[in-house]
């Protein structure tokens, strides 16, 4: 009896663990079997090279914008996206599909920016290769446009140019300028979602417009009045939009008055130059300062500088009408040590003046030669083209914003410029660029081909230019009485009396005590009579007797 009591407890204990095990088994399966993995869609082009929006009823950018419409139905277009995860189940939002044509694989990017153009129309009018866009009276009346980024084939050390990527931030460009046009007085926005690790081209999208940025989403409201402006230009820098006034045509002024609302605003655009590490370009400066002003311009004119300028300069600088900005000055990260461009990086600064709308940088070793306001109606980033499809960072169209200064002092660290300056840099950040006409930015440098037909030994520079930049030995290095760049035979290049004159000719119009910064130090003094006196000897050039010579500082 004791042995038959004693096995109960035992037998009672085997059931309740046999039947506790079915219920946490029996527990464990429902757990399973109610989880249902959502699937992965893939794009059904191999060609989009980028990846599938994340599966998602209602994503947070939804959200964020259907905050703003109040519960009103919500149309959404899709662009280059193949597959949307429910048509945003369970929301007012209405989707539709954006249909275009792919630029066509065999369109390069130099194909849009080609290293030169008729800019005279002597051959042949200009014009750009047609990038496909949609039908877009078809999608006027988007509230929301999604695109999928394409990324391009470049890295983070480089620019990204990559033609379908421009086609793609175009038709997302225009569709949204195309909305606004349905209703221009109302107070609904055209919002626009980036999807992909990359994120839309900075160079159409602006920074200030993005309201948020989560993950791979990139959700903008962009000014559609500064969208137009893009979306007018033409699509590569091989055409100079649309036909500069050279022969007495305003039609371009007139359609970005009326079409865009464009007026000027005299106190939110400015001239802008940069001085840093030493005062060699002081005198240049000044002079441009004076040539500005001499084109009876309405604009202000300011000058960033650090502290290597001494009061004294700061002064001329003033008296000569330039609102003088003290700034601290910013290395080249892939300068060389002590080179000519190991704090170009500086003028970057340019970007934070954000009490400007449009500011047109100019180097201080250029010359205005006749009034250049009506530039400032071309958008961020216009200028004249230098090599292949880079541009020339002497003269440029800014639009000041403090998160693009902050976007390029991090990009600064990563980006590898060419040539270890901040022309090189800026071409790999904004390589989506206007083209100015090249007489706004003439560059004094003249080469065998300049020379083809035999008739300009002397290097005579077009009289119709906007503006001269000086290469070279700058004029204020030298007499009067002839460039000196003659004076050497591997500077031979940048030398011409015509361009030496203008300069002269601004100083000369100066006023006494401006006149006094541009006085040649005795060192300066002994390199010219150094020089000369080996011209002379080498029979490079006929020497004019030297003028007088001016101040000594």
């Amino acid at each position: 009896m004791a042995s038959s009591s004693s096995s109960k407890p035992a037998n009672f204990n085997q059931k309740l663990f046999i039947i506790s095990l079915f219920l946490i088994s029996f527990s464990l399966l429902i757990i399973v079997f109610s989880f249902k993995p959502q699937p992965t869609h893939f794009p059904d082009s191999p060609s989009l090279q980028t990846e599938p929006l994340p599966l998602t009823n209602k994503p947070k950018w939804l959200e964020l914008i259907q905050e703003h419409v109040a519960g009103q139905k919500i149309k959404v277009g899709l662009v280059n996206v193949n597959n949307y995860i429910h048509d945003v189940h369970g929301t007012s939002a209405e989707t539709i599909h954006i249909h275009f044509d792919r630029v066509p694989d065999d369109k390069r990017w130099g194909d849009f920016f080609p290293e030169w153009i008729d800019e005279d129309h002597k051959w042949h009018a200009p014009s750009c290769p047609e990038i496909p866009m949609p039908r877009l009276e078809e999608y006027r009346d988007l509230d929301v446009i999604v695109a999928r980024v394409p990324c391009g084939g470049g890295n983070e050390k480089e620019g990204i140019r990559d033609v379908f990527r421009l086609q793609v931030n175009l038709v997302v460009a225009n569709l949204a300028v195309e909305s606004g046009r349905v209703n221009p007085d109302s107070d609904r926005p055209v919002y626009v979602v980036f999807v992909g690790s990359c994120g839309p081209m900075i160079e159409i999208f602006r920074c200030d417009d993005m309201v948020m940025h989560v993950g791979d989403y990139w959700v903008y409201k962009p000014e559609l009045r500064r969208l137009k402006q893009k979306v007018i230009m033409p699509v590569g820098s091989c055409q100079i939009f649309p036909g500069y006034a050279e022969n007495g045509k305003e039609e371009w002024r007139y359609f970005l008055q009326t079409k865009l609302n464009y007026t000027a605003h005299y106190e939110r655009e400015a001239y802008v130059t940069v001085l840093h590490s030493s005062e060699g370009y002081v005198c240049g400066a000044i002079a441009l300062a004076q040539s500005i002003i001499q084109s009876n311009t309405k604009r202000d004119l300011v000058l960033l500088h650090d502290k290597s300028l001494s009061d004294k300069s700061i002064r001329g600088l003033r008296a000569a009408g330039w609102k003088t900005k003290l700034i601290s000055r910013i290395r080249s990260p892939f300068s060389v040590k002590d080179s000519y461009n190991e704090w170009n990086y500086s003028k970057l600064r340019v970007w934070q003046l954000i009490e400007y709308e449009k500011v047109i940088f100019i180097d201080a070793d250029l010359l205005v030669l006749r009034n250049i306001d009506k530039f400032f109606s071309y958008p961020q980033l216009s200028s004249a083209g230098n090599d292949g499809s880079l541009f020339n960072s002497g003269i440029m169209v800014i639009e000041p914003s403090l998160c693009m200064f902050e976007k390029l002092m991090v990009k600064s660290f990563k980006v590898a410029s060419y040539n270890g300056g901040d022309q090189g840099f800026l071409n790999e950040i904004f390589t989506w660029w206007h083209r100015l006409p090249s007489k706004i930015n003439h560059l004094k440098v003249f080469s065998t081909l300049d020379n083809k037909d035999g008739n300009n030994d002397e290097h005579r520079i077009p009289e119709n230019l906007y503006a001269i930049h000086y290469l070279g030995l700058k004029p204020w290095l030298c007499y009067k009485d002839y460039d000196c760049n003659w004076d050497m035979v591997d500077h031979h290049i940048f030398a011409s009396d015509s361009a030496h004159k203008k300069w002269w000719r601004v100083y000369d119009a100066m006023p006494k005590k401006l006149q006094k910064f541009c006085g040649l130090t005795k060192h300066m003094n002994s390199r010219i009579k150094k020089w000369r006196g080996i011209a002379r000897n080498s029979s490079l050039i006929n020497i004019i007797e030297a003028l007088p010579l001016i101040s000594m500082v």
